[in-house]
């Protein structure tokens, strides 16, 4: 009996989610490593070690508590989550004109990046108790984008227009499950332009305008701004370029060492990746996130309740957008506006949050055995 209990653990665990997380995980450290050598800073890639293992832990604690637990206190998690953006624009400490970290000492924490999460599990509730299963008008959205909303404006005050542009991009994306009638859909585009504008004119502030307007001179004409504000995305496109088919080789990139990516860490380093990997590493290393974006959705096609369908498209939904506002972001062709690249970019709130994400992913597919999630 107890051994036959230990078979079917074993054989609802998802393994292949592991592997592909751990996969991209440990690249990702190796890549850091390259860069983190070569430019004096090789302490990096243990600090980035350091939260894969602390995300891990805690990816296996979320992933082994039945999750009727978070479906019960879902809007409970969704409110800490934005006390904590309040209180970060009260006591967080400011690094570059940004007050979006909580700072005790050297260690360094980013509540809008849980944030992502939080909403996630939020909207998950809702639309788990929404008797409503097709036919939504607008006014059917209203909870859910108030939600969405409230979490937007208190991280454009800090500001954080890549981590804001996310919420709204994820809001669409699970919204996408509740079959909005024609005439609504319609209506939702056609007051897109609107929207912008006033984001434009009373939310943005004048760096991140720069950064769009450079996006936009530098894809009308490729040489204007080089030296300005279009230098990360001219010189990432230049990496990238320089790797060719093959790559340089691992360890020989010059891009992120000398500094000619100054956000190489960050914001690009795929284009680190490319320049010592070339198309082919750079390829293998975009099939490995499609194929995990696909396996999420594979879990939200088996799950055995709404509440774990809409969070494992909530979770694929933001590893989706990361990936292609990162991606664009270095191949210039959409604005710099500071997306990290999941499991890839340096930085422990980033890590943990994604390593969380995957955890609630592993729990509802370990839950797509059971007859109910109660259960």
């Amino acid at each position: 009996m107890a051994g036959s209990l230990v078979y079917n653990r074993r054989e609802e665990f998802d393994w292949v989610l592991v592997g592909v997380v751990f996969l991209i995980s440990t690249i990702g450290i190796l890549n850091l490593y390259s860069t983190g050598v070569a430019s004096g800073a090789p302490e990096l890639y243990l600090t980035q070690l350091y939260w894969v293992v602390l995300g891990g832990i805690g990816s296996f604690i979320v992933a082994i508590i039945d999750y009727k637990h978070y479906e019960r206190y879902g809007y409970f998690a969704y409110g800490a989550g934005i006390i904590l953006l309040i209180m970060v624009l009260v006591f967080g400490k400011e690094v570059g004109g940004s007050v979006r970290w909580f700072a005790i000492g050297e260690f360094r924490f980013q509540p809008s990046e849980l944030m992502k999460v939080l909403l996630v599990v939020g909207l998950a509730k809702y639309l788990h108790h929404d008797p409503k299963a097709e036919g939504r008008k607008l006014e059917d959205l209203f909870v859910p984008a108030l939600m969405t909303g409230l979490a937007m404006v208190l991280i454009l005050k800090e500001p954080d227009l890549g981590t804001a542009l996310l919420c709204i991009l994820v809001f669409f994306s699970i919204m996408m499950l509740t079959r909005l009638t024609f005439r609504s859909t319609m209506a939702l585009l056609l007051s897109t332009p609107i929207v912008a504008i006033v984001g434009w004119s009373y939310l943005m502030k004048d760096y991140q305008k720069q950064r769009v307007i450079s996006f936009w001179n530098l894809f009308v004409d490729p040489e204007a701004d080089k030296l300005g504000a279009g230098w990360h995305a001219n010189q990432s496109i230049i990496a990238i370029g320089s790797g060719e088919v093959t790559g340089k080789g691992y360890l020989q990139g010059t891009a992120g060492p000398h500094h000619f990516l100054p956000e190489c860490r960050t914001d690009f380093p795929f284009s680190v990746f490319a320049e010592e990997h070339g198309f082919l590493g750079a390829a293998g290393l975009v099939f490995l996130y499609l194929f995990l974006i696909m396996w999420c959705i594979r879990i939200a096609s088996q799950s055995r309740d709404r509440f774990g369908s809409v969070i494992a498209v909530g979770i694929g939904s933001i590893i989706f957008w990361h990936v292609v506002i990162n991606l664009g972001m270095v191949m210039g062709i959409m604005p710099v506006v500071g997306m990290t690249l999941p499991l890839f970019s340096y930085g422990g709130s980033s890590v943990l949050t994604f390593m969380l994400g995957f955890g609630l992913l592993l729990n509802v597919s370990i839950h797509r055995y059971r007859r109910s999630y109660g259960t």
